[in-house]
């Protein structure tokens, strides 16, 4: 970046026009559309458009970050055969998980998700989306500084992407297998960069189902306070 870019600025894209009473419902409107996400743990085999997924990988490419470093890389993965990798690799560390690695309390906690160390979504959706955290880099492809908030970062990009998708149709899963490193090689990542998560990405299947669980959401005087 030479000094001409790095002092300019631009102006300010104003926001429409809106009224109070637009802004609430407009406000209103994109909570009623979030409140349905779930996340979906049958999904069908139905093609999604890769745009739709590309349009999402744009919208978390817009997220606050770090000194606009943009630490972050969207593998993605449509190859059955790559798919197929990822699945026997996941479940590999999910069977250690539920054998016990996790402890009693933890799997106390998933127990009424009614989730087990099967894996199939990791075949049959047509999208899977690895998370990459870069811990260096920088805004330009050939930097190689330090990046800040990495993890702060893609976190806000994740939700963005999920977002996305979900406004877009597009059911998904965040899936965390643990130890992730095997994932570096499936989507050929160099090491200094960390996997996050999974985000499966697809149309539900006929029969999925929601735990009734996961439907208990918190009130909003018991996730905010006003000063």
């Amino acid at each position: 970046m030479n000094m001409t870019e790095f002092e300019a600025t631009l102006p300010w894209h104003p926001y429409p026009d809106l009224t109070d009473a637009e802004r609430i419902a407009r406000a209103h409107a994109f909570y009623e559309t979030m409140r349905t996400r779930h996340s979906c743990r049958a999904f069908s085999d139905q093609p999604v458009p890769r745009e739709v997924i590309e349009q999402a990988i744009l919208a978390a490419g817009t997220a606050p970050n770090g000194a606009n470093h943009q630490p972050w890389h969207f593998a993605v993965i449509g190859s059955p055969e790559a798919k197929a990798t990822i699945r026997v690799a996941a479940e590999e560390e999910e069977r250690r998980f539920y054998a016990g690695r996790a402890g009693p309390q933890w799997l106390n906690a998933v127990l009424p998700l009614g989730t087990d160390a099967d894996k199939p979504y990791l075949e049959i959706a047509p999208w899977l989306i690895v998370v990459f955290a870069q811990r260096r880099g920088g805004p330009d492809p050939e930097d190689d500084m330090q990046n800040y908030y990495v993890t702060e970062s893609v976190g806000i990009a994740c939700g963005l992407l999920l977002a996305t998708l979900h406004a877009a149709g597009v059911a998904t899963l965040t899936h965390t297998p643990n130890p992730m490193r095997f994932l570096n090689r499936v989507c050929r990542r160099p090491e200094q960069e960390k996997p996050l998560m999974i985000v499966v990405a697809g149309h539900p299947a006929a029969d999925a189902t929601i735990p009734g669980h996961a439907a208990h959401k918190k009130s909003l005087d018991q996730i905010s306070s006003w000063i």
